[in-house]
């Protein structure tokens, strides 16, 4: 029986549940990103463009770590913390989720670049290191192994629904690059990157967050992190 049976309907349901709580806390982290990026592109050139690679994706596993924090939260079916009693909360854990955040993003983009199966290897065995720093207590280092022990023997599952969600950024990404075709590249390419990761990264940690404790479950392990055991939710 596979444990992530309808972890992209569940993952739905909490989105549009608690939309507005899970997009304002991406969007104020993803701005922040997105003008950093746009001045390491603008004064270094290529060399810039890297760096703000780079940075988009340390930025997306700290919007992870925020948003895996509120998915905790709101598991239960309401918002217990507010937004900034959920960045608060979630600031322990940057140290750690940085750290894991470039180990992850240069082992994942050197496996892609040699010969792309490696890198969707290493994507795949590492999905859940965020939840397993965040709710799982693990250190920087510990997370990998972590992560790689909930996967191992559902490594199919886990690739297919992040191939799924994965789909569904490029999907918005291309939309708005229609949008705003007529504004110039470096402004396009900044709201784009920012409006794409607002709407899309709240729902990749909801999947991510539940493919963890599904997979947790599946094991038979500890559910730790207080709220979170209920499947209850208000109306959308």
């Amino acid at each position: 029986m596979n444990p992530l049976s309808g972890v992209l309907g569940e993952a739905w349901k909490l989105y549009r549940a608690f939309a507005a709580h899970l997009l304002a806390i991406a969007f104020v982290i993803y701005i922040f990103a997105a003008v950093i990026s746009a001045a390491l592109t603008g004064l270094l050139g290529f060399f810039g463009t890297l760096l703000a690679s780079i940075v988009g994706i340390i930025a997306a596993f700290l919007v992870q770590a925020a948003l895996v924090k509120a998915v905790q939260d709101i598991r239960d079916g309401r918002v217990d913390l507010s937004f900034g009693e959920t960045v608060s909360a979630a600031t322990r854990y940057v140290g750690r989720v940085a750290g894991a955040s470039i180990l992850a993003g240069f082992g994942i983009g050197i496996g892609l670049l040699l010969l792309i199966v490696p890198g969707l290897f290493l994507l795949t065995i590492w999905a859940v290191i965020v939840p397993a720093i965040v709710i799982g207590q693990s250190g920087a280092l510990e997370s990998f192994g972590y992560s790689r022990s909930l996967v191992r023997g559902n490594g199919w599952n886990v690739f297919g629904t992040l191939v799924l969600v994965f789909l569904i950024l490029i999907a918005a990404e291309i939309v708005l690059g229609l949008i705003l075709a007529g504004l110039p590249a470096l402004l396009r390419s900044g709201i784009s990157s920012v409006v794409a990761g607002t709407l899309v990264a709240p729902f990749l940690a909801l999947v991510v967050t539940l493919i963890y404790y599904r997979l947790s479950e599946a094991r038979g392990g500890p559910q730790p992190g207080g709220p979170g055991g209920g499947h209850s939710y208000p109306p959308a």
